[in-house]
């Protein structure tokens, strides 16, 4: 095994059988973690988004925190109830994509497709920018260097995922766990300390705050109402992973759909709560959370400047329950930077699956429907991983601009889903007769029902108030990913067409003319002309370029000199070119006589260094690839393995990844 082939596998761990896929199934505390890290963490930053937009219209405003705490909550339990219909009814994995494409057609499918890939990029970009800004409440030294810091945790995400979806469970369910009892155990607190009358006060209490230049003096109702609808817009960023278990069923330890029915219970059950808690908790302890807090923020009637650092929610309300304890802030504070970045990973194991089944359906290169060395689909791992930091730096991973392009997706993808799987009980229900059945079915379509309505109303909420602020170019890319996807599908259906066999394949060329490039005579040459000989084409001929004529009358010496039995055809070049007289005699040929079918050998070395490889085969490279593009033209290279090549081969059999490639023969 070589260096490369080393480092893989300590990086990724030792391969896995096919068979082994069963091992790698997921028990309900195992697929907790996984698939609901998105939507726990989103209270990490959700809280903060509600109190940030309502900050525009001044204090009065934040009355307004808990109730649209509440409206997202009760969003959330309809998405939820909705998605537990889904897993029984479509287990298989493909989820909103596969609702909407077996129900409102491939077009719809599609759609849905693209707005989930795109959800999945920036539900890595914004989880990991917002555990680094957490983080840096903690550790100062890492402010000015957000978007490097979370790049590399994107990698370390990716090495963590390439070893395989119950690995990085088992890496992932303590950390998620503990922020878990982080926020509950803040919390309660937080409310008994409210009870008992000891509640304090976070440190922006003290500030007035300013109201932003459009909300200031009287604010008219159509404002608010707009204002309002953006908060909520924003707070409705906790609902994003929910979608994330229905793509994952198929990750699930037996009975699957029961598994992620109850998985989702527990994930709305515990989000819904943490997420009031927070808010409600940030309104009794008096939090003052702004935009732009160097202007807004007032003590004793003067801005605080830029000197002013501002906490994010989680960071005020833990530093003042905890002021006299500072392991539990410092506890909170990592446990929050944790599932932050480890919310990520929800991505890492939605997005590889549903790339898997748009690649098996032909929208996708059907590289992402392979399965790695860990049974992970790597290649899906590593292209979310290059989008996500490719986001990141592009937007220097600031939450407040990426939150703008989130979201939109999702809710794409809910309500699409809801009015497919509505048309999937209206298909049962013309068919079934048993009274019982028909019950539930009905009652299963209310639910899908009213989760139309309530993500119908969020997704318009959401582009109202989003699409100028920066939720344009999620839209953008989504249309520009289902384009691309329909070109892909329309080339694969083109292939299909052209390969599909057809009366003249059965029939045989009248001929097959070979011809064996001669550069020099020497071992690589004779080794070339023999494979020819052995293959038996109809006639044989070895071609040569003559650029230099006292080595081309060497050549033709020693031709006659050891009796080759092959002719030797010399072709001239005054302007000492090697390829261009070589493919224009092909042509040649082949124009003469259209029916048959031409085989050029090409004489190859086979290296064992990467450096030699640079001084050798360019020429053969470049004539293969004319050649290949050549209709009735088929191109044989004859690989001789030189010395170094030979010296790489391993003692045993060879195993790794490329070893017929460079040249090893297992003996």
């Amino acid at each position: 095994m070589g260096v490369s082939g080393t480092v893989k596998r300590t990086l990724v761990g030792r391969k896995l059988r096919s068979s082994q896929l069963g091992e790698t199934l997921l028990p309900k505390r195992l697929a907790l973690p996984i698939f609901a890290s998105d939507a726990l963490s989103s209270v990490a930053y959700a809280p903060d988004e509600i109190f940030l937009t309502l900050s525009m219209a001044g204090l009065s405003a934040y009355a307004f925190s808990w109730p649209i705490g509440v409206a997202v909550a009760v969003v959330m339990l309809t998405v939820v109830a909705s998605y537990r219909q889904n897993v029984h009814a479509y287990p298989s994995g493909g989820g909103d994509y596969e609702v909407a494409t077996v129900n409102l057609g491939p077009t719809a499918g599609l759609s849905v497709g693209s707005a989930l890939l795109v959800d999945y990029v920036l539900t890595v970009a914004v989880s990991i920018s917002s555990g680094v800004q957490n983080a840096t409440a903690a550790i100062p030294f890492l402010e000015g260097h957000e978007a490097l810091a979370a790049s590399a945790l994107v990698l370390v995400l990716m090495a963590i995922n390439l070893r395989g979806t119950k690995e990085s469970g088992r890496a992932f369910a303590v950390p998620t766990y503990l922020f878990m009892v982080a926020i509950i155990g803040m919390g309660l607190v937080g409310y008994f300390r409210y009870l008992t009358g000891t509640l304090p006060e976070v440190e922006s209490a003290k500030f007035e705050m300013v109201p932003e230049a459009p909300y200031e003096g009287a604010v008219t109702t159509l404002a608010m109402v707009f204002l309002l609808a953006r908060a909520f817009s924003s707070g409705c960023a906790a609902l994003t992973g929910v979608e994330a278990i229905s793509n994952g069923v198929p990750a699930f330890r037996e009975p699957k759909s029961r598994n992620a029915a109850t998985t989702l219970l527990m994930l709305g059950t515990i989000a819904i709560t943490m997420l009031l808690s927070v808010i409600v908790l940030a309104q009794l302890m008096g939090l003052r959370y702004v935009e732009d807090p160097a202007h807004q923020l007032l003590l004793n009637g003067e801005p605080v400047g830029d000197g002013y650092v501002q906490d994010t929610v989680l960071g005020q309300l833990a530093g003042a329950l905890y002021a006299d304890l500072p392991p539990l802030f410092y506890f909170t504070i990592a446990c929050t930077g944790l599932i932050l970045v480890l919310a990520a990973n929800t991505a890492f194991n939605g997005f590889p699956v549903l790339g898997s089944i748009l690649a098996r359906d032909g929208f996708l290169p059907r590289q992402l429907d392979t399965r790695g060395d860990r049974l992970a689909f790597s290649n899906g791992i590593v292209l979310l991983a290059v989008a996500a930091i490719v986001l990141i730096l592009a937007f220097d991973a600031e939450v407040t601009r990426l939150i703008q392009l989130y979201i939109v997706g999702v809710f794409v993808s809910f309500t699409v889903s809801q009015l497919g799987m509505i048309r999937h009980w209206t298909r049962l229900l013309s068919t079934e007769t048993d009274p019982a059945e028909r019950r539930r079915m009905m009652r299963s379509r209310l639910v899908n029902g009213f989760g139309l309505a309530m993500t119908g109303v969020v997704l318009v909420i959401v582009l109202i108030t989003k699409f100028l602020a920066g939720a344009w170019i999620a839209i953008a890319a989504m249309v520009a990913i289902f384009a691309v996807m329909r070109g892909i599908r329309r080339h694969y259906d083109l292939v299909n067409e052209e390969l599909a066999i057809g009366d003249e394949d059965v029939s045989l060329p009248s001929r097959v003319h070979g011809i064996v490039l001669v550069s020099r005579l020497h071992k690589p040459t004779m080794r070339a002309l023999a494979y020819a000989k052995v293959s038996r084409p109809s006639t044989l001929e070895a071609v040569t370029v003559q650029m230099d004529p006292e080595r081309t009358r060497e050549l033709l010496a020693e031709w006659d000199a050891r009796d080759i039995k092959v002719p030797l055809t010399v072709l001239d070049s005054p302007y000492r070119e090697l390829v261009r007289p070589v493919v224009r005699y092909v042509k040649e040929r082949r124009k003469a006589s259209p029916r048959d079918v031409i085989t050029v050998y090409i004489p190859e070395y086979v290296v064992g260094r990467w450096w030699e490889q640079l001084l050798h085969n360019q020429t053969a490279l470049r004539l293969k690839g004319r050649l290949l593009f050549m209709p009735g033209v088929m191109v044989t290279s004859v690989a001789y393995q030189l010395r170094s090549a030979k010296d790489r081969r391993p003692p045993t059999a060879g195993s790794a990844p490329g070893d017929v490639r460079r040249g090893y023969v297992g003996e």
